[in-house]
């Protein structure tokens, strides 16, 4: 059995592990990344690019509809064929070379098979062919396998071969009737995906649609998925699911009824790639989230062994999997070096935006844009605070933007020390306008200072000298 030693070992090589390993080889040590599937991860074929790619066509046709001009030049429908054909190049048709090639190019070798910890900083590979090759890290293993689509306990719904995220994203074919259980970002997402691709669209949003936002921006949502003639069910939930001979899905929901569909997608939630990683032989339990310390080392399991991206559940987003990974990375050269890990708050090696400064857009229509803690958040948090709230579509930047331009701005603003510590925006296009509040939010930007960043006119970024105003000075 061939041995081969390296400084670092990267489990998963997703945007998590690829940034782990080009980390550390930028900082001078030598890394080995071990994947069993495609390198790039989740977010390169099934998620985010693919997925995007799937919203953006009706994204930019809504928009160009919106604007006298535009509009009476946009007389046709959406090519579906054509919109298939793009999001299978922004998947790379399912092909990792390029992202193999870049592997090489940074000097970070790949091990193609499961990888399994099979003792302190070792880890055994097993490839397709059965052949198994064992890697010992000299100073660190890091675990970055992500997250899979969670499906429930649902009775019949195994076996009714639901789609997760995975078919949604890679879907053939648009399905004439489509059922999704869980109003979350994918849900909500695929739901308006699919509605404007051409499906009848049933959406059960047992716990309404995003709950997780700010209450007025999943309102926005849904009443927007409604005139595009999706069938929100606020409220409903499956409770048992068939798929007859002709192919056809049933779903049984609690308060009676059913709803037929050609195709069922899950998106309640996500569970841990840990189940088969050789947890067991450190004496941690297989197929749980991995709990980290500070700098993301993985809690009784020595010194040596780190968590980075969905595996620790701190968020489940690519770009505070990355976030981390940098943090992670650099740390563990300094610690290969000598010296002490910085993971103060806002420290180098701190992952602190995980917890008071995390960005997010949800790619609906209208779109949503947060960061930080929405008002409920900080209020539970203890913090004394004011909401600010404006209309988006007042705003001068937005009517030229475009017709009837609707949408919302909020602010929440931590009185004690006077700066923003949320923010959301609802609205087309607002995904764009999003960094400017992280920036002021990691950067703790009192508000009277926030009075000298004066917003070019007119633009919609107009919207927070708006919302300065009506805080008051």
């Amino acid at each position: 059995m061939p041995i081969s030693e390296y400084d670092v070992i990267v489990i998963g090589a997703g945007p998590v592990g690829e940034n782990v390993a080009d980390r550390v080889v930028r900082g001078g040590l030598t890394a080995a990344i071990v994947e069993r599937e495609l390198v790039g991860g989740e977010c390169s074929y099934w998620a985010c690019m693919p997925t995007k790619a799937l919203l953006r066509s009706a994204a930019a046709l809504r928009a160009a509809r919106q604007v006298p001009g535009a509009r009476e030049a946009a007389t046709g429908e959406l090519d579906v064929a054509a919109v298939l054909g793009r999001r299978d190049s922004f998947a790379s048709n399912w092909k990792d070379d390029g992202q193999v090639s870049w592997l090489e190019s940074a000097g970070i070798a790949l091990f193609r098979g499961q990888g399994r910890i099979s003792g302190e900083r070792a880890v055994e590979v097993t490839g397709a062919d059965g052949t198994t090759t064992t890697l010992t890290a000299r100073h660190a293993v890091v675990v970055a396998t992500g997250s899979s689509a969670l499906v429930p306990d649902i009775a019949g719904l195994r076996d009714a071969r639901p789609w997760t995220s995975r078919e949604a994203a890679s879907a053939k074919a648009v399905p004439g009737r489509l059922v999704v259980i869980g109003a979350g970002v994918v849900g909500s997402e695929m739901a308006t995906a699919f509605a404007a691709l051409g499906s009848s669209v049933t959406l059960l949003a047992r716990d309404g649609v995003l709950p997780q936002a700010e209450p007025f921006a999943g309102e926005k949502v849904s009443a927007s998925l409604t005139a595009a003639g999706v069938s929100v069910r606020a409220g409903a939930e499956a409770v048992a699911v068939s798929r007859d001979a002709a192919g056809t899905v049933h779903v049984t929901l609690a308060e009676g009824g059913q709803v037929d569909a050609d195709e069922i997608l899950v998106a309640i939630g996500r569970t841990p790639n840990t189940q088969d990683i050789g947890l067991d032989s450190i004496g941690l339990e297989p197929g749980g989230w991995l709990a980290v310390d500070e700098s993301l080392r993985v809690l009784d399991a020595g010194d040596w062994l780190y968590a980075a991206g969905d595996v620790n559940r701190r968020v489940l987003l690519t770009h505070q999997g990355k976030y981390q990974a940098r943090a992670l990375g650099d740390a563990i050269v300094a610690r290969a070096g000598g010296e002490p890990a910085d993971t103060g708050a806002w420290g180098r090696h701190a992952v602190t935006a995980d917890e008071r400064a995390v960005p997010q857009v949800v790619f609906t229509d209208p779109e949503i844009a947060s960061v930080g803690l929405t008002a409920a958040a900080a209020q539970a948090a203890g913090l004394r605070t004011r909401v600010v709230d404006y209309d988006l579509g007042s705003v001068a930047g937005a009517s030229l933007h475009a017709e009837g331009y609707q949408g919302q701005a909020r602010m929440v603003v931590d009185e004690d020390r006077r700066v923003i510590v949320g923010f959301t925006l609802v609205g087309p296009d607002v995904a764009e306008l999003l960094h400017a509040a992280t920036i002021a939010i990691v950067g703790e930007v009192p508000l009277d200072r926030l009075w000298h960043a004066v917003p070019s006119y007119p633009t919609v970024s107009e919207v927070w000298l708006r919302l300065l105003e009506t805080y008051g000075r």
